[in-house]
């Protein structure tokens, strides 16, 4: 598996031949990339509506959709999307098989309305569990990355995405202000117990501008083993 970050909350996710683009959002900061600079991939998945983690969705409307069916709706209607997982998209608790990759939805934490002319209910923000397998009780799932959307600290890492989807690597919000700071995305990573943890959805406005390095210092001060990497923004991580 091969993670790419973006900046803010986009990544871009390779799983064998697959590959998955997460909230395509090319205006930020961080990256040297326009939407039109990136090949469109087999799937866009879209945590919810919020035009910071959709605005460049529109630029890859070949692809498959994988988003709530109230968020396909929308895209299908505002960006032209004629595909998407299941023919009408999935909700929280289902998992999907996405060529390669098997890709799990779960709640995040967080608002989804989409403020236009006209105010749309995009249904439940979520986070993606991607994965090689199939999660189980009975087998491994392979190496699997969690993209926590924007949330803010929730029970749930502890008692059910840490020991029971057992992600290998996760990216958390640490901007504060309108999703976790650094250090309750600290105790995320601790109760996720993951190997490997990304700080994502910083610097990219005033209010979210964080030190990356004061995530790196709470995630030490938690116990926890994960091993922080504070990526360049389009270089490739090789998750193996």
């Amino acid at each position: 598996m091969q993670l790419t970050w973006h900046g803010h909350s986009t990544w871009h996710v390779t799983v064998g031949e697959t590959e998955l683009l997460i909230d395509p959002f090319f205006d930020n900061p961080k990256t040297s990339l326009e939407s039109s600079d990136v090949e469109e991939p087999d799937y866009v998945l879209l945590t919810h509506g919020h035009a910071d983690h959709i605005a460049d969705a529109g630029a890859f409307s070949g692809a498959t959709l994988v988003a709530t069916p109230e968020l396909v709706s929308y895209c299908q209607e505002e960006f032209g999307y004629e595909d998407a997982v299941g023919g009408m998209g999935m909700n929280l608790g289902g998992t999907v098989e996405c060529g390669d990759a098997f890709v799990t939805m779960h709640r995040a934490d967080h608002t989804n309305g989409i403020m236009t002319e006209y105010d749309v209910d995009a249904g439940m923000p979520a986070g993606f569990v991607i994965s090689e397998s199939a999660p189980s009780a009975e087998g491994d799932a392979g190496t699997t990355f969690y993209h926590a959307g924007d949330t803010a600290l929730m029970s749930e890492m502890r008692d059910v995405i840490g020991p029971h989807l057992a992600p290998d690597a996760a990216a958390v919000p640490i901007g504060d202000h309108f999703t976790m700071g650094p250090w309750q995305a600290a105790i995320a990573v601790d109760w996720l117990d993951v190997d490997h943890a990304f700080p994502m959805h910083y610097d990219t406005f005033p209010p979210i501008e964080q030190d990356p390095g004061d995530f790196v210092d709470e995630v030490g001060a938690t116990g926890s083993d994960a091993e922080v990497h504070v990526l360049d923004a389009d270089e490739p991580f090789d998750l193996s």
